[in-house]
């Protein structure tokens, strides 16, 4: 079905992003494609699709593949039904509706008398009946703009599809849509995503870096497993070079101090023999160069053990190399944060909730507020933040110290740069050494301090906030997290995961990612459900 052999692709600024790709893809087999930011997922779907070029290599396919774009906006100024790919036959078929029998409508529509109702048919299946087929996909949410590209494949029934983050901005019930169809189809699927549930209903996990590509032939669970067996070890690898590395160490001065004792003897022997000054100098340089020879030889032994310890070092995950520290908040766990009685919300003079909402939050809870796309949870969070007061009910909030950590991270200033980011959280007067050590942790070396914060990827973004959360004197009360997961690779995901789980606050999520909501340890839910007019 596809072939790839020795692709490299560089950036327009020359910058190599991969070089000698390979991989072979067979008819009706679904593999997920993994990797970390920036390792080049999405642009190997753009280059098999035909979108870009590599530099050198052949890309070989049987068939054009059905792409599913990543959504970012970018597609605002089509309608449904360009999005669909289907405008040009439903324009000439509307011309020959309307009496236009002009040949070239008939080339247009290729006697596909159905496609009016093929489209309605799929958007329906996607949960999008009320929506046009002229209507501009800036009118839709993210999730209803996915949901868009995937009734496509109903409609054009592809034999070969490439899907980039297809789970992103999808809901609990669309995400079910989505794992129903990549479990039922019988097209061949490559996939990008970070859900790991969607993850695991795939046959094959390919691994991208800059080196190329590994293929583990299971689903996620399997890959994990494999990882997992490869980090066991590396480590043991690693302890048993630390100990080779000793142990030279120990020889060379063991070494080092036997020649010193031997030419020490040596010296004395000669004075007491009444050897001659010239012959004691010639006797003195035999016995430095044999010294320095063997001291290159243990030096070169060292160095070698040396490199190869740093080359392992590098291939620990960099999870493992992070260290986490929040400070403990001064409330006490149980403590009445938020006490909240028949509240409801108004957008011009009407209610947003179905049903009023009565919740209490205690201190050092975990909750996920939970709702349909559109069901007024960024509102109620606005609510709790104090950014936002109710129209109807009561609110009794204690005074906390609260950070509220978005999708798109605007906790971080993009007119900083990296390091003094971070000093904007530093209220307890830390060094400038301290501030950098705390930066190492979340692994922003100095080559990344001057960095513009603009230029920091998602996961970069997401490592910086927790990092200014850990420099601050005394840590937040409350963390609230906004869709935390979206346009994160897994592996920024575990790290937010585990910083998380270092946090013992208050922390209010939003997220229809469920592997990474059991993960966290999420206690209950708060529901949203939107009054429908």
């Amino acid at each position: 079905m596809l072939i790839l052999q020795n692709i490299t692709y560089q950036h327009s600024n020359k910058d190599l992003l991969f070089s000698n790709i390979n991989l072979a893809i067979n008819s009706k087999e679904k593999i997920a494609l993994i990797g970390n930011n920036g390792s080049g997922k999405s642009t190997l779907l753009k280059l098999i699709n035909g979108d870009l070029k590599p530099i050198s290599g052949q890309i070989k396919a049987e068939v054009k593949p059905c792409y599913i774009p990543q959504i970012f906006g970018q597609f605002d100024d089509f309608t449904i039904a360009e999005a669909l790919k289907v405008n040009v036959k439903l324009k000439a078929l509307q011309a020959i509706l309307e009496g236009n029998t002009n040949e070239e409508n008939f080339n247009d529509l290729a006697d596909d008398w159905t496609i009016e109702e093929r489209c309605k048919e799929a958007l329906s299946q996607w949960q999008l009946a009320d929506l046009t087929l002229s209507q501009k996909l800036s009118t839709l949410s993210g999730g209803q703009k996915t949901k868009v590209f995937l009734a496509g494949i109903e409609v054009h029934k592809p034999r070969f599809i490439l899907m980039d983050e297809p789970s992103n901005h999808l809901d609990v019930a669309s995400r079910k849509l989505l794992y129903e169809f990549v479990q039922s189809d019988t097209a061949t699927l490559l996939l990008v995503s970070h859900d790991k549930k969607l993850l695991n209903l795939l046959d094959k996990v390919c691994e991208l870096n800059s080196a190329g590509i590994t293929v583990y032939g299971g689903n996620y669970d399997f890959y994990e497993e494999q990882k997992e067996i490869e980090l066991n070890a590396l480590n043991h690898d690693l302890k048993s070079r630390e100990r080779a590395l000793k142990n030279a160490k120990e020889k060379e001065r063991e070494a080092t101090e036997r020649q010193q004792k031997l030419d020490a003897k040596g010296k004395k022997k000669q004075e007491k023999a009444g050897v001659s000054r010239i012959m004691m100098n010639t006797l003195r340089n035999k016995a430095e160069n044999s010294t320095a020879k063997l001291k290159g030889v243990h030096t070169d032994k060292i160095n070698g053990i040396a490199q190869e310890l740093q080359q392992l070092r590098s291939n620990i995950p960099d999870i493992d190399k992070m260290k986490f520290g929040f400070e403990d908040t001064d409330l006490h766990i149980g403590k009445t944060l938020f006490e909240a009685v028949n509240i409801n919300f108004a957008y011009s003079n009407q209610h947003l909730w179905k049903n009023d909402l009565d919740f209490l939050i205690k201190s050092g809870e975990r909750i996920l507020l939970k709702g349909s796309n559109g069901s007024g949870k960024t509102t109620l969070i606005r609510i709790i933040l104090g950014k936002l007061q109710v129209s109807k009910g009561t609110l009794k909030r204690q005074d906390l110290k609260s950070v509220y950590i978005d999708q798109d991270y605007s906790l971080i200033n993009n007119d900083l740069n990296v390091y003094d980011q971070a000093q904007q959280f530093n209220d307890g007067a830390l060094q400038e050494h301290e501030i950098k050590i705390r930066l190492n942790r979340f692994l922003f070396t100095k080559e990344t301090w001057d960095k513009p914060c603009r230029n920091l990827s998602g996961g970069e973004k997401m490592r910086l906030s927790l990092c200014c959360l850990t420099i601050s004197q005394k840590s937040p009360d409350l963390i609230v997290l906004d869709e935390p997961t979206n346009n994160l690779d897994i592996q920024n995901i575990d790290i937010m995961v585990t910083a998380i789980n270092n946090y013992h606050g208050t922390l209010i999520v939003v997220s229809h990612d469920e592997h990474f909501l059991s993960e966290i340890n999420i206690g209950r839910e708060v529901v949203c459900e939107a009054k429908v007019n």
